[in-house]
C-alpha cells in the first residue's frame, strides 16, 4: 500500500532543464565547445561533478581537481542567478494540485533531488512548506541510479520503501527507484522512460484516487 510520494524536482515539479542547459553550455563555451540539447538530456538526475566530469570527456578536455572545483562553482552561480528570478508560475501544470490532495489525503511527501538548490528553488516557488522531508545534493553523495535518494526519503518519512512512490522524469531516476525497491512514474514519454511503471505527460487534471488505483 502506498503511504507516501518521493518526489524529483527538476522536469517534475519545476522544469530548470533550460537554466541548467544554459549554465552547462556557457561553461562548456568558455573551454572551447560546444554541448547540444541532446547531450543535456545525458546530465538530467545526475550530480554536479558527474556532469561536468561528462562534459569534460565529451570535450575531450582534461582538468586538475582544483580547476574543475572552480567550474562546478562558477556553473552554480550562473545557475542561481536564473533559479533567483522563479515564481510560482513556474510550477509544472497539475502539480499544486496533485500536492494539495496528497496532503489533504494525509500522506506522506518528500522531495528526493540531486541538486543542491532544491531547497532555494521549493522556497521560491513557494512549495517549501508542503514537503515533509527534503533529501538533496546537500545529503546524499551518491548520483541516481544509485538509489542513496530515495532510500532516504523513505528513511526521513518513516516508511518502508515498498511504500514510497517515486515520480521522476529521467531514465536514471526509475532506475535509482527500482533499486529502492518502489514503484515509479515517469513523467514525459515512452521513449525516454520505457523503464517506468506508469508514464503520464503531466499531472494535469489528475486524480489522486484514482493514480493511487494504478499501484
Amino acid at each position: 500500500m502506498i503511504k507516501g510520494f518521493l518526489f524529483d524536482l527538476d522536469g517534475v515539479i519545476v522544469d530548470t532543464a533550460v537554466f541548467h542547459y544554459a549554465a552547462w553550455r556557457k561553461m562548456a563555451n568558455e573551454l572551447g565547445f560546444e554541448i547540444s540539447h541532446e547531450f543535456n538530456e545525458t546530465l538530467k538526475g545526475i550530480s554536479r561533478m558527474d556532469s561536468i566530469a561528462r562534459i569534460l570527456e565529451h570535450g575531450g578536455v582534461s582538468l586538475s581537481e582544483e580547476k574543475t572545483l572552480e567550474l562546478a562553482t562558477k556553473k552554480n552561480e550562473w545557475y542561481v542567478e536564473m533559479v533567483d528570478q522563479m515564481t510560482e508560475e513556474h510550477i509544472l501544470p497539475g502539480i499544486k494540485e496533485l500536492i494539495a490532495q496528497i496532503k489533504a489525503s494525509g500522506l506522506k511527501m518528500a522531495l528526493g533531488s540531486a541538486s543542491k538548490n532544491a531547497p532555494r528553488i521549493l522556497d521560491r516557488i513557494g512549495l517549501a512548506a508542503d514537503f515533509d522531508a527534503i533529501v538533496d545534493g546537500n545529503s546524499v553523495k551518491k548520483s541516481k541510479p544509485d538509489p542513496e535518494v530515495f532510500l532516504k526519503g523513505a528513511e526521513a518519512l518513516g516508511l518502508k520503501n515498498e511504500e514510497c512512490l517515486v515520480v521522476e522524469d529521467a531514465f536514471a531516476g526509475i532506475e535509482a527507484a527500482h533499486a529502492a525497491g518502489m514503484k515509479a512514474i515517469g513523467i514525459g514519454d515512452e521513449e525516454n522512460l520505457s523503464n517506468a511503471d506508469l508514464i503520464l505527460a503531466s499531472f494535469e487534471n489528475t486524480k489522486l484516487d484514482e493514480l493511487l488505483a494504478k499501484f
